[in-house]
């Protein structure tokens, strides 16, 4: 499939128009992704792992995590932290029992690498939302460049792509392998050196503040908040546009 390597577009979302669009950046989980319940699963499996050699963390890991009860704070360090945020962050949990940095940092990698294996493929277990791929083929058919930037890993961005056909629409899928996470945004800046577009076109459509608080640093054309997540909307404030459907994103003209 050929793209258009110049294509200007004005999409409008809710009633807001973004002018001279170039690419669209997508979320993945909680935005393309149904995986709150992956993400619950992982997170509990990675607390009893550790627990299970160094008993009585797990607790206090699970609310490092953002777990609240049984429910998992959508802008907490296990939903939106990068694989490395959430390891160095538990691995100081472990460090607190007197265990020197080096060991901890092991344990904490051992116990994550195991709760892979013991889980599902991810990909498997989050699957696409509704009218995900109708509007990523839609974008792209117009010559609109479409892409995934996400806290998760590069491989594990490639792996959903080629698991749900999506690689005819999606040109860019970055994850944050190392370097900072959102709401940084090196990751946007990134597909954009890939695309071969400028920042300011490019619309940044995800579910969490971090998403938001990425696509302003970037100076982006602007940010379009989802409420099919499981972010309340009142997180969402600061959204140039929010969206209750991905039918929503309309494309008015091209040039």
């Amino acid at each position: 499939m050929s793209y258009g390597s110049n294509s200007l577009a004005t999409i409008q979302c809710s009633g807001v128009q973004f002018h001279s669009i170039q690419a669209v950046l997508f979320d993945k989980d909680g935005t393309l992704a149904d995986s709150q319940a992956f993400l619950r699963n992982v997170g509990q499996k990675r607390a009893r792992l550790i627990d299970a050699q160094i008993p009585g963390v797990q607790e206090p890991l699970l609310m490092a995590f953002g777990f609240t009860g049984p429910e998992l704070n959508p802008a907490g360090l296990l939903a939106i932290g990068t694989r490395l945020e959430n390891e160095v962050a538990a691995a100081a949990y472990v460090a607190e029992t007197g265990r020197d940095w080096v060991e901890s940092l092991h344990l904490v990698r051992s116990a994550f690498v195991e709760a892979d294996k013991v889980l599902q493929r991810k990909a498997d277990s989050t699957p696409l939302f509704e009218g995900v791929r109708e509007t990523v083929q839609m974008l792209a058919t117009a010559g609109i460049k479409v892409g995934i930037v996400s806290a998760d890993t590069t491989e594990n961005v490639r792996d959903f792509v080629d698991r749900y056909d999506l690689g005819d629409w999606i040109q860019v899928g970055r994850g944050i392998d190392q370097g900072p996470g959102k709401p940084d945004p090196t990751v946007l800046y990134q597909a954009c050196a890939e695309f071969g577009v400028p920042p300011e076109t490019v619309l940044v459509v995800g579910d969490t503040t971090a998403d938001i608080e990425m696509a302003k640093a970037a100076r982006a054309a602007g940010c379009v908040a989802v409420t099919w997540g499981w972010t309340s909307p009142d997180q969402l404030s600061r959204a140039d546009a929010v969206i209750a459907r991905l039918a929503e994103i309309q494309i008015l003209k091209r040039s």
